[in-house]
């Protein structure tokens, strides 16, 4: 890992910062995309009396199967 480092070091930081080093204690393979960060839109929650008409809805459904299974 350390040719990439120093392949890298050589070509594209030293010609700037001739007096830059490499902690190699510290150095990764890869890096890290914060998804979230850039494709995350929130979206707020529905409103409670809609979630609780859905949920007494579903109620019904689980009720009107349960029925037909148990008759």
């Amino acid at each position: 890992m350390h040719g990439y480092c120093e392949d890298y070091m050589t070509r594209e930081v030293l010609p700037h910062w001739s007096d830059a080093w490499v902690d190699y204690n510290k150095t990764k393979v890869g890096y890290e995309i914060p998804v979230n960060r850039h494709f995350y839109v929130y979206e707020p929650p529905r409103p409670l009396e809609e979630i609780e008409r859905d949920i007494k809805n579903l109620e019904s459904e689980i009720i009107t199967m349960l029925g037909e299974v148990t008759a």
